[in-house]
């Protein structure tokens, strides 16, 4: 081979997209999802199985456990995004095999793709939880090089003094590895042994704030999230609840992981009005013949009431998203003010 085709060859760039690449930004899932499915064998490309890897254009059929995806030239991203303040007893999954409630139940059902949730909660955990149809948008906010940061209000039962909250955003070792807070405010609220607390993470472990507690011989009575990256769980939200987000609030979002913005998708009047109705239902207080559905011990039963806020928070009227970036770093002396404390860097991110 010459000089000149080895030169050629070097530049040539391999043809195609990544397979995990074009499923993830039409919503069939998150990078994470499809790279999980390739795994296990459930995607196919030209009737052959797929590989980690593998690079797809338009001529290509892929099929996700034998059904085809349609894929039209020049497609663009549907990004769709919704806010849900997630009940006690749902599970983040699609189906569970022993019949539990789970995330999905109460959304509605988007004419294009589908929802992908963006990071996860424990089944007794409450609070924040974002569902996207653009599946880049989903990996890029789970993923760790992106540093979005968690927040939750915690409440905790024992004594904590100053050496236990350093340590804490020191570091400690859990089975997993190294973990730490990287802010913690004390909060009002509680009695006794029972404390309030505001603090933030920045990944999205398992379990990782009860096990961060739990190291130091604490136990966690609720665990809520309040704030996921600029987003802000809002008090007009009532619990088991969700509303979609504005086309200004989706463009801070994105724009915070450097996606460029895309249009919501147009609907006609139909359409809208459906959607609107939904939204209305959604964000109104549940009614007695709505109740959301927990999971507590028997001996702890009491007679079952309406849902409703219990995290000791000043009403936050408006935008859940901040106006600008920089304003979710902005360290406030009230954590349960308008917008809960974070972690107080003042640098935009990569």
């Amino acid at each position: 081979m010459s000089e000149q085709d080895l030169q050629q060859t070097d530049i040539t760039p391999p043809a195609g997209e990544k397979l995990q690449k074009v499923l993830a930004r039409i919503g069939v899932g998150s990078r994470r999802d499809v790279e999980a499915w390739i795994s296990q064998g459930r995607i196919k490309v030209n009737g052959v199985a797929a590989t980690l890897g593998q690079r797809v254009d338009l001529h290509d059929a892929i099929a996700v456990d034998g059904k085809l995806i349609k894929r039209e030239e020049a497609a663009e991203a549907t990004r769709r995004v919704i806010m849900y303040n997630k009940p006690d007893g749902e599970i983040c999954t699609r189906d569970d095999p022993e019949g539990r409630p789970t995330v999905f139940d109460r959304l509605p059902r988007p004419k294009e793709g589908r929802w992908i949730n963006i990071g996860r909660l424990d089944i007794n955990t409450t609070g924040l939880l974002l569902f996207t149809t653009d599946g880049e948008l989903a990996n890029r906010l789970m993923h760790p090089s992106y540093e979005m940061d968690r927040e939750y209000a915690v409440r905790v039962r024992g004594e904590v003094d100053d050496e236990m909250i350093e340590r804490l955003k020191a570091g400690v070792m859990l089975e997993d590895g190294p973990a730490k807070f990287t802010d913690i405010q004390k909060a009002p609220g509680g009695e006794g042994f029972n404390h309030w607390y505001h603090c933030v993470v920045m990944e999205g472990r398992n379990r990782e704030v009860r096990r961060l507690w739990e190291s130091q011989g604490m136990v966690v009575s609720r665990l809520k999230r309040v704030r996921f990256g600029p987003v802000f769980l809002n008090s007009d939200l009532p619990m088991g609840r969700w509303r979609e987000m504005s086309q200004g609030e989706i463009d801070i979002l994105a724009a915070e992981v450097g996606l460029q913005p895309v249009a919501l998708p147009t609907m006609n009047l139909k359409a809208k009005d459906k959607m609107e109705r939904l939204q209305r239902k959604s964000s109104r207080p549940l009614g007695r013949g709505e109740r959301v559905r927990s999971l507590r011990p028997a001996q702890d039963s009491a007679p079952e009431r309406p849902a409703r806020e219990e995290t000791p928070r000043k009403p936050n009227r408006g935008s859940a998203v901040a106006e600008r970036p920089s304003e979710m770093r902005k360290r406030t002396d009230k954590p349960h003010g308008d917008k809960p404390a974070g972690r107080g860097r003042g640098k935009p991110r990569g």
